[in-house]
């Protein structure tokens, strides 16, 4: 076909391409001088090693957490748990360990406060005095009646009982508080590479003993270690899949090379934009580049096809070139643009990452698109590569399933209707619950190593309170006691709830004390004047950095009420902290307040980012169908898009919920991110219909056929690499990217077969123009050629 006879916009792709391939230098220094200045901006990004990065500044749960931990101490630390080969924690070798490590860890960055059962201070009378020491002084200077004492202060003890000793003490630990300045991103990994360090001295001078490492700043040091180890180890692994995926596909290796040039340089334009921006990296964040990769090569795969498949039809490799930005740069254009919106839309969820993952996938989309119509078209030029014969076999075999489509639309149709309303029915099967811990893989050292705390030490999920006295001095006020203590009974009792850390607990163990240590008394003390002289004269007598401030705020007006529970959902948190302030309510309303926590926070943010995406899918929803009309210039058309792109996003939330059941932060995303991929494999098939409907006069089956023929085969392939890469990103260690990864290949999947199966049906049905034709073309015709393209197969 004569460039003159191309529609406006066709003539200026063609004149474009044309000025690209004559001004090669030119476009090959300026891709030099944008990836210069994108290697200069991703050099400045840092991971961020911090759970608060998962959170939004206006985060209730968040605001209400970091209100406690102004006024008592913050939760960053982390547990040293030790398990001597014995069995017996109270054994001099064992004791001389936890002695060690308890002195050694006051010396680590940034901690503040150590506790362990050798530094617990526990009381007792001598006379009308009140003593105050170290559990465990001295282990070694200890008789065995002496050792035997402690072990049974220890264990009941309900300061220490399940939170750093375990019943049947064969278990314990060493708790370091430690309070972060926040000025340098490297604070968490600096602490924990020198507690890694003092675990393994302390191993080498006692082997007798196993040494794990459990807790927020742990959990923290996970995040990055996470997110560093899927850049490392995902990214080559993706690149490789592309680069040997194009050579097995195109059989060239210089063009399968020139791709992957594309794709790494759309890879370094997202992160150099990250860099520019001010972001930082956190697992979310850090699959960008796994993501970026299997987008960007969609649009060289159409290139490189059509561009293949014209030089075997008789074109010479300039005009191969020339024509295939012709055919393409509306599809991939469109299907660009409405990739960027899909991942746009995540800056509406309640989680600042996904954000970041969003706007960096999204630019590096863009990035992809630009450049596979800049250095990919000026490379290929450049590039020797020898194309084999045309086989037909390929051809013939979407011909045939073609034939097979049309004539079976009407079974497909209602078939396909059916069964996608039976796996719709399916997706209120899904919960939201989520697990925070369960975010990092069994082959996560911090995994195994907080599987085995709650296991046989105590829980991990902690839930803050702090309960208002009233009045300056109100903590020691029998009434207010009397209620901290009735809530502390309520909780204990509660299934899952295996400690709680509460002021009563100091009160009637002072009382006792100063009783004689006449066990009559482990009750509150029932004067206030009295409690208040008890808690004086034991705060006098507390060591430098073990006083009670992590306990009582300053003017002890308050007091702070911490229970400690073992892995759970996120439903069944927020049952439990909604059934305590429910508890407090009714029954102390004086003292209620909320239950906050990081792994409460965690347990409220899939909720959150579910209803913040609503919106954000709806409108990218909106905006997509928008462009649609616009670029197809069909409303109807348009419209009917909105079946094979919203479906594909059911199904998958529908086979999940038979076969999973339970949507977690990662899965509160997708819907608006996948919205946005799924789209590409019906702009490119519907770009083609309408081609053939409008520019060669076909019918509505023989435009099928078309579409089928031309772009047929670049649909599977690109399917196949989208799928390959994100099942890669699925093997991350961090399960919030994994479940993303997994959730979105399926949908991708997905999208094929429905547009496969069920787009041509409906295309065909709701065609009215031409119905005539298509009832009259019925019959197969697989070696029917269209008249002004080749098949790009």
């Amino acid at each position: 076909m004569n460039a003159s006879s191309y529609r406006p916009f066709d003539q200026a792709v063609v004149r474009y391409a044309r000025w690209l391939l004559s001004h090669r230098l030119v476009v090959l220094l300026g891709v030099v001088a944008v990836l210069v200045a994108s290697v200069m901006g991703a050099s400045t990004l840092r991971f961020k090693d911090n759970y608060r990065v998962y959170f939004g500044a206006d985060n209730p749960q968040l605001r209400a957490f970091e209100q406690i931990q102004n006024v008592y101490s913050k939760d960053d630390g982390f547990l040293f748990v030790v398990t001597p080969k014995s069995g017996e924690v109270f054994s001099r070798e064992t004791l001389g360990a936890i002695a060690l490590l308890t002195e050694k860890s006051w010396e680590l960055p940034f901690s503040i406060r150590v506790d362990s059962i050798t530094n617990y201070q526990h009381t007792t009378a001598e006379e009308d005095d009140l003593l105050v020491e170290d559990l465990v002084p001295d282990p070694q200077s200890m008789s065995d009646d002496d050792l035997l004492a402690a072990r049974a202060v220890a264990v009941n003890e309900p300061a220490l009982r399940n939170r750093l000793v375990n019943a049947d003490a064969s278990v314990t630990a060493v708790n370091v508080q430690m309070q972060l300045p926040e000025k340098e991103l490297t604070e968490v990994a600096e602490a924990i590479g020198a507690a890694r360090t003092l675990a393994r001295d302390v191993l080498q001078q006692y082997p007798d003993i196993e040494l794990r490492m459990a807790g927020t700043s742990m959990m923290n040091n996970a995040f990055a270690e996470s997110a560093r180890h899927d850049i490392a180890t995902l990214v080559p692994i993706m690149y490789l899949v592309i680069l040997v995926g194009m050579m097995l596909i195109v059989r060239c290796f210089v063009s399968a090379l020139a791709a992957g040039l594309v794709v790494f340089c759309s890879i370094l334009v997202g992160m150099g934009f990250a860099g520019f921006s001010g972001m930082f990296l956190s697992s979310p964040a850090a699959s960008a580049p796994t993501i970026i990769t299997t987008l960007a090569v969609a649009d060289c795969v159409h290139v490189i096809i059509a561009m293949f498949a014209l030089i075997r039809s008789g074109q010479s490799k300039h005009d191969a070139i020339v024509d295939a930005l012709r055919i393409n740069m509306q599809p991939i254009f469109l299907t660009s643009v409405t990739t960027a919106i899909g991942f746009l839309v995540m800056n509406f969820s309640d989680s600042p990452p996904f954000h970041d993952l969003g706007n960096i996938t999204a630019v590096g989309v863009m990035a992809g698109f630009v450049l596979s119509v800049t250095l990919l078209p000026v490379l290929l030029s450049l590039l020797p590569c020898r194309t084999s014969q045309s086989k037909r076999g390929g051809h013939q075999r979407l011909a045939r399933f073609a034939d097979m489509v049309i004539t079976r639309r009407r079974g497909l149709l209602l078939g396909g209707l059916a069964l996608s309303a039976v796996v719709l029915a399916c997706i209120p099967q899904n919960e939201m619950n989520d697990n925070f811990v369960h975010y990092f893989s069994d082959d996560l050292q911090f995994r195994r190593d907080t599987d085995y705390t709650n296991e046989h030490l105590t829980g991990t999920i902690l839930i803050n309170y702090a309960l208002p006295a009233g009045r300056e001095g109100g903590v020691s006020d029998p009434q207010y006691l009397a209620k901290v203590q009735a809530f502390a009974d309520w909780y204990r009792a509660q299934e899952g709830v295996v400690h709680v850390n509460t002021v009563t607990d100091v009160f009637k163990r002072l009382n006792k004390s100063l009783h004689g240590d006449d066990p009559a008394y482990y009750r509150l003390p029932q004067d206030s004047a009295l409690a208040a002289q008890y808690l004086f004269l034991y705060e006098l007598s507390l060591p430098q950095g073990l006083d009670l401030t992590n306990q009582i705020n300053l003017d002890k007006s308050a007091s702070r009420f911490v229970v400690t529970a073992n892995t759970m959902s996120s439903n069944e948190q927020r049952a439990l902290v909604a059934r305590s302030e429910a508890w407090l309510r009714d029954n102390a309303p004086a003292i209620a307040t909320e239950g906050v926590g990081v792994s409460v926070m965690f347990s409220y943010i899939t909720e959150r980012n579910i209803k913040s995406m609503m919106g954000g899918s709806i409108l990218g929803l909106v905006l997509i169908s928008l462009i649609l009309m616009f670029a197809l210039r069909s409303i109807k058309i348009g419209l009917l898009s909105l079946i094979p792109n919203l479906l594909p996003i059911g199904l998958t939330f529908g086979i999940w919920g038979v076969f999973v059941g339970q949507i977690n932060m990662a899965a509160s995303i997708v819907s608006g991110m996948v919205l946005g991929i799924v789209v590409d494999d019906t702009v490119h098939f519907l770009s083609k219909y309408l081609r053939a409907r409008r520019e060669n006069g076909l019918s509505a089956t023989d435009a099928v056929r078309y579409a089928f023929s031309t772009v047929g085969m670049a649909l599977v392939v690109t399917t196949v690499i989208l799928i390959a890469g994100f099942l890669v990103l699925a093997q991350s260690d961090f399960a919030v990217n994994s479940t993303m990864a997994t959730l979105t290949a399926m949908a991708i999947a997905l999208a094929l077969i429905v547009d496969f199966l069920l787009l041509p049906p409906i295309l065909i049905k709701f065609d009215r123009a031409d119905e005539a034709r298509s009832d009259a073309a019925d019959l197969p015709r697989a070696n029917k050629e269209t008249p002004n393209e080749p098949s790009l197969v």
